[in-house]
């Protein structure tokens, strides 16, 4: 049986197990013969400690994937699959006007590519935050995880449950959000027949 390590940007547990969670489900359809092995490396996004974008999350997360490519061609490593995993909130105005009612959705967005040049995003869906979070995170600058501990009265939620837990009661995990975006950004890579002829459906 094959060998496939998966390169995974982050050392915390609830974005590794979702990725482990992930590959349990997507694998087969990847490479029925492998044998699926984890590496998880702690890589900076390159955004602000809370992303406040649906940019900014993508970026974090292709960030994450793009250094992990680039460890693995300095070290040699045997890694085939790369993925940066990035949790933030995306603000946004109702309407897209400056008067428009203010949302912040708290998002969850995975980036997955191969090294090779062929790569894809997949996003967990949204949960809006309560006013006065979006209050202490957005216009405070407060860290979300440091926020949510204050705002739940608990210590390390994000290691845990994760701000997704407190605001669902534990219905979705961080590492739920986390897996669904892992297997939506899979998704092109598993399906691949699906993907290549809506590519040549594009250029015709």
């Amino acid at each position: 049986m094959d060998k496939v390590i998966v390169a995974v940007g982050s050392t915390r547990r609830p974005k590794l197990e979702a990725v482990r969670e992930a590959l349990a489900i997507l694998g087969p359809s990847l490479d029925e013969n492998a044998q699926f092995d984890i590496a998880g490396v702690e890589v900076p996004s390159g955004v602000r400690h809370t992303p406040l974008s649906r940019e900014d999350l993508m970026e974090g997360a292709r960030h994450r994937a793009e250094v992990l490519v680039q460890i693995a061609r300095e070290k040699n490593e045997p890694w085939k699959y790369f993925i940066g995993l990035e949790g933030g909130i995306d603000v946004m105005r109702e309407n897209a006007h400056e008067n428009g009612a203010r949302h912040a959705f708290l998002e969850s967005w995975a980036y997955v590519t191969d090294g090779a040049g062929r790569g894809a995003f997949g996003q967990s869906g949204a949960v809006v935050l309560p006013e006065l979070l979006t209050h202490i995170v957005v216009d405070q600058g407060v860290e979300l995880s440091k926020a949510i501990d204050a705002f739940a009265g608990g210590r390390g939620i994000r290691d845990a449950q994760g701000a997704w837990g407190i605001l669902t009661c534990n219905m979705i995990m961080r590492q739920d959000a986390f897996r669904v975006a892992i297997i939506n950004a899979f998704a092109p890579f598993f399906n691949r027949a699906m993907y290549a002829s809506g590519d040549k459906r594009a250029g015709a």
